[in-house]
Formats: C-alpha cells, sequence, structure tokens
C-alpha cells in the first residue's frame, strides 16, 4: 500500500494539480522552509461576496512532499469559506499524503498549509506544532 501512497505523491509532484499564478487574485502569500529551501506562493480568487475561495493556484520550487502536498491541498479548497480555511486542521493536510511523514520532513508537508494560512489571514503564521500534528497524524516514517 505505501508504493500506492508514494505513486501518488509522486504523480503530484510530476504533475501538479493548480500550479501557476492567478491574475487578477484577491489574496496571496508566499513563504519558505529555511530547514530545506524549499519556497510557495499562493494566489486565491474570492467569490463576489468575497467569502469563499473561487479559484486557487501555487507556485514555487521544492521536494516531492511539498510540491505534491500543495498540490493535493489545493485541490480541495474550491468553495469552502475563509473561516473553514482558517479552522483547518494542519494533521488533514498530512493524512492526505497518505504516507507516514517523520519530523524531519513535516515542514515539507505543511508549507503549502502554512502559506495557505497566511494568505487568508494576511499575515505570517507560525508553524504548527510538530508534536500535536505527529501524535494525531500517525506521524512517523519516511517518504519520498
Amino acid at each position: 500500500m505505501d508504493n500506492l501512497y508514494r505513486d501518488f505523491i509522486l504523480e503530484h509532484y510530476r504533475e501538479p494539480h493548480n500550479r501557476g499564478v492567478l491574475e487578477p487574485h484577491d489574496l496571496e502569500f508566499a513563504d519558505s522552509n529555511p530547514t530545506c529551501g524549499d519556497e510557495l506562493s499562493m494566489t486565491l480568487r474570492l467569490d463576489a461576496a468575497g467569502e469563499r475561495i473561487a479559484d486557487i493556484a501555487f507556485d514555487g520550487r521544492g521536494c516531492a512532499i511539498s510540491q505534491a502536498s500543495a498540490s493535493i491541498m489545493t485541490d480541495e479548497l474550491r468553495g469552502m469559506t475563509l473561516d473553514e480555511v482558517r479552522g483547518m486542521d494542519a494533521r488533514g493536510v498530512v493524512e492526505a499524503l497518505g504516507v507516514p511523514i517523520g519530523p524531519a520532513r513535516l515542514k515539507c508537508a505543511l508549507l503549502g498549509y502554512k502559506v495557505l494560512q497566511g494568505a487568508v489571514t494576511g499575515s505570517l503564521v507560525t508553524w504548527p506544532d510538530e508534536a500535536d500534528v505527529l501524535a494525531q497524524a500517525g506521524g512517523g516514517g519516511s517518504a519520498p
């Protein structure tokens, strides 16, 4: 089963969904993972009421985990309200990858989440607490 999920991650890395920059856009944010140098930016277009995500795109460079995580996460965001996005749990982002993520790769897996939260809050956000995320998401091990 692990190989199936590894292939899933590599597929999203090689052919990421929602890659690009939206013009025009309503919200944007960029950040990096200083541990490994991954960089990511996101642009979001909101609905006419300014309450829901109508479209989303990400761009950047980095490892398979950071890029696949952003691709997988952005697939689920269209139609969500900004309040729903603000209430997202980082554990769900890690769980969506389908493979165990160890402490060394956690910031890679959560870079897209961190950038998304920065976009919807309008400010730099801190990394989620590693112990909380890994304890609840069945952490440990490693991924490609």
